[in-house]
């Protein structure tokens, strides 16, 4: 498959990464990484080896992109944040005005259910 990593053209096949990277030592993984046979490389590391260019010719994002195409798994840096759950769009909008958190339960303009009068 072709692939485009700093201005360059290379065809890689996923046989040809997993041959060029056979006998390969992974470094420690402080990044985005990708799962090439039965280890995890730094993404930088195998686009490295693969292209046989410096490092700081190409992005990790272009590696990722060639690799994920290639079926290989890649995997996010180790530090990187969850993604947030999704807000409802209630819980959007008022989180947007500053708003306290929707009450959980259905409110009552009558005031408290034991009859006592409301607190002011």
């Amino acid at each position: 498959m072709r692939c485009v990593i700093a201005r360059y053209p290379f065809d890689l096949t996923k046989a040809g990464v997993l041959e060029s990277m056979k006998g390969v030592t992974p470094e420690p993984v402080t990044g985005e990484s990708v799962t090439v046979g039965r280890r995890r490389y730094p993404v930088k590391q195998v686009g490295q080896v693969v292209t046989r260019q410096d490092r700081r010719d190409f992005t990790s994002g272009e590696v990722v992109r060639a690799m994920t195409r290639l079926g290989f798994t890649c995997h996010p840096h180790p530090d990187a944040a969850p993604p947030a759950p999704a807000l409802s769009p209630l819980e959007a909008a008022s989180e947007l005005l500053g708003s306290p958190a929707v009450p959980a339960g259905p409110v009552s303009p009558a005031g408290p259910a034991d009859g006592t009068a409301p607190q002011a």
